[in-house]
């Protein structure tokens, strides 16, 4: 759906976002995919749509009941956006049903089998009992609800609504919490033959529930799957009376109790005992009301157990070493000699690691810097840091206490970091921390020499697993002394420093992207070569957009390729004649930020943390650094190549009639880029 500001053709960004979630439930109903990845796209389009209500729909319902007046200030009337939201929800789970009735239909062919309670077999009755009575039965909690209000729901797990049947046909109620936050959601079952059987956590619980209820003379008893969205957005006062903790963990316990923006159930659930729990949760709009199957927070099948042969999953990819870290003993010594390019999963992620390693033992470091937005929940890189503090390195983190989700984790290690004498900052007031850096300090003769890493993604090991990114690691002064600057702007907050190489918001980034096209327009419109290439997470920034257009009615060549939301519409007659629009969803999650501006055939290329979002141009710390080594840039030309020639995974994005679709390969060899990439970097392990 297109909407006008200013006369400039934008998509509605949570429109937009459905298209991105489309495209994960097209790798489930992609063939090609391996089956069980296939079911484990289902479980990752799901936990996507949980956020998408938690955070974007809250925030839009909200806007809903602000007075008629106030909702004139937004773009579109909030409720016919949630109105169309909610069609294309539903559109998307009719089809993610029928996905995984196909899937199930394959799995089979596979000789796997997924049972209920009513397909379990005789020879299972013993195992599903003894597994009952050892990890199950102590887990459940039942709630009679006759004289019992029901009690509020938690976001994160799912429930049975349970209606008991007496004498005389006389109904009771009872909720059953299903224990999969501290159970696995599969049981495997012990095979027959070659047949094999996993049967979920839910149809366990069925199975016996019968006993759940046993003191009880019920002559029926019938479960039914519920599952409540409630409103995530942190509720952040400005009373600067408090510290940034107190705050956060107030705000924590808010959404403990926030409102509930969804209320999903199982559709063949009686009448009478939907009206009754829809009347105890009271979601806040009736058509927060939604039915759907019989099984819900479909994300645990992200961890899907592996069973069956290696063909029913992904080839393993490892990590690959890098040509010029591999059996080297110092890093810093490698980057001293040239700047190095990590590019993850493609490459390891342990060379992070290993690099604090070595700061922390290396007597010659004096200082470690970093800012941590997410991390693991068993992080190595905070035991590192400890490490070195240990050691008698001055250690300086900057940790963002709300980054969504995870803001318990980081208070949390806050805590371990300080009481292990770490100097921890809590970002700064009203600008979340978003760059990825770290400043290492090294005593070299009667000098300090500072090496530096920018990245695109977080420092989070399993994360380094899936989402690809890339690090720059470097000695050059030029980006070290600018990087030293960001580090002292959390000491100093009033501090408005200057950046000659870095772009970093809120400071300078929109002002050098504007700049750099601007330059791009001249070059046109002066009969020069003239291009831009950027590779996003998500392209919603209007301003940003409208420059774009300019760029494109001036003549300059736009290769965007955007995996997320993008409400730029490319192909525009007047307007966006000269822009294409790719978005490449696979088995890794597309991640890294690159751009390229053709400077007049003299390549300009950046990476940078932020998307080009209003909130990351304008209310968030982010940096981006210049490449400055040829080989390094040769390898993003490489990189983008790739992707821009994708054939396989790369889908057309807001293009009039064919958003979604697949880029045709006519008679090209298939390209798929992460596969292409994989091997590009193996390649560079064996090249002189």
């Amino acid at each position: 759906m297109n909407n006008k500001k200013k006369n400039i053709p934008l998509v509605n960004r949570e429109i937009s976002w459905l298209d991105f979630n489309e495209r994960v439930l097209q790798e489930a109903i992609d063939l090609s995919v391996p089956v069980l990845e296939r079911l484990r796209f289902l479980g990752i389009f799901s936990n996507n749509l949980d956020e998408f209500f938690r955070v974007r729909v809250a925030t839009i319902k909200r806007l809903a009941e602000l007075p008629k007046s106030e909702q004139k200030l937004f773009s579109q009337d909030p409720t016919t956006l949630l109105q169309e939201i909610n069609s294309r929800a539903l559109a998307l789970q009719s089809r993610f049903e029928k996905t995984y009735t196909n899937i199930l239909k394959e799995l089979k062919k596979k000789n796997i089998n997924i049972v209920d309670d009513q397909q379990l077999l005789p020879e299972h009755y013993e195992f599903v009992e003894e597994y009952f009575e050892d990890a199950v039965r102590s887990r459940l909690f039942p709630v009679m609800l006759e004289k019992n209000k029901l009690p509020r729901l938690n976001g994160n797990s799912i429930y049975f609504a349970v209606k008991l049947i007496g004498a005389k046909n006389k109904a009771d109620y009872a909720l059953v919490e299903i224990p999969s936050l501290v159970i696995s959601r599969f049981l495997v079952l012990p095979s027959i033959g070659k047949q094999k059987y996993v049967i979920l956590l839910d149809d366990v619980i069925r199975f016996k529930l019968q006993e759940v209820f046993a003191i009880f003379d019920y002559k029926k008893i019938e479960a039914y799957t519920i599952k409540v969205t409630l409103d995530a957005e942190l509720d952040i006062d400005d009373d600067i009376s408090k510290s940034n903790i107190d705050k956060i963990s107030k705000s924590l316990k808010k959404r403990k109790t926030a409102q509930p923006v969804r209320f999903i159930y199982d559709k063949a659930i009686p009448q009478d005992l939907l009206n009754f729990i829809i009347n105890q949760v009271k979601p806040v709009r009736t058509d927060s009301i939604i039915p759907a199957g019989k099984y819900h927070n479909f994300k645990d099948f992200i961890g899907f157990p592996k069973v069956g042969g290696k063909d029913l999953n992904y080839k393993l990819l490892p990590p690959l070493e890098h040509p010029d870290l591999k059996d080297k003993v110092s890093i810093l010594n490698e980057i001293s000699k040239k700047d190095i390019l990590l590019n993850y999963p493609y490459q390891s992620f342990n060379y992070i690691i290993n690099l604090l390693r070595e700061a922390a033992l290396n007597p010659r470091v004096t200082s470690v810097k970093i800012n941590l937005y997410r991390v693991a929940k068993d992080s190595k890189i905070i035991h590192a840091l400890i490490n070195a503090s240990k050691n008698g390195k001055k250690v300086t983190v900057v940790i963002e206490p709300r980054a969504r989700f995870d803001e318990k984790i980081n208070i949390y290690f806050a805590g371990k970091l300080q009481d292990q004498e770490v100097n921890v900052i809590f970002g700064i007031p009203r600008l979340k921390v978003h760059a990825k850096l770290i400043l290492i300090s090294r005593k070299e003769g009667n000098k300090t020499v500072k090496y530096a890493h920018v990245g695109t993604g977080n420092f989070h090991e399993k994360n380094a697993l899936v989402y690809t990114d890339t690090s720059l690691l470097t000695a050059n002064t030029q980006i070290t002394n600018e990087v030293n600057k960001v580090f002292r702007l959390f000491k100093n907050i009033y501090e408005r420093p200057t950046f000659k190489h870095l772009m970093v918001s809120p400071f300078n980034t929109r002002r050098k992207i504007n700049a750099l096209i601007d330059q791009e327009i001249v070059n046109a419109k002066g009969g020069k070569n003239a291009f831009i290439i950027m590779k996003l997470n998500n392209l919603v920034d209007p301003l940003i957009i409208k420059k774009l257009y300019k760029a494109s009615t001036a003549g300059v060549k736009i290769q965007l390729i955007i995996r997320g939301i993008c409400s730029l519409v490319p192909g525009v007659k007047g307007v966006s004649e000269n822009i294409s629009v790719i978005g490449i969803v696979d088995r890794f999650l597309e991640h890294n930020r690159i751009m390229v501006f053709c400077n007049n055939d003299d390549e300009l290329y950046y990476l940078i943390s932020a998307d080009m979002m209003s909130r990351n141009l304008n209310l968030r710390i982010e940096v981006g650094t210049p490449i400055y080594d040829d080989d390094l840039k040769k390898v993003f030309q490489d990189i983008l190549d790739m992707h821009l020639k994708d054939n396989t995974k790369a889908r057309l994005v807001n293009l009039k009639g064919e958003n979604n679709t697949y880029k045709k390969r006519s008679n090209k060899k298939k390209l798929r880029s992460q596969i292409a990439l994989y091997d590009y970097f193996k390649k560079s392990l064996t090249t002189p």
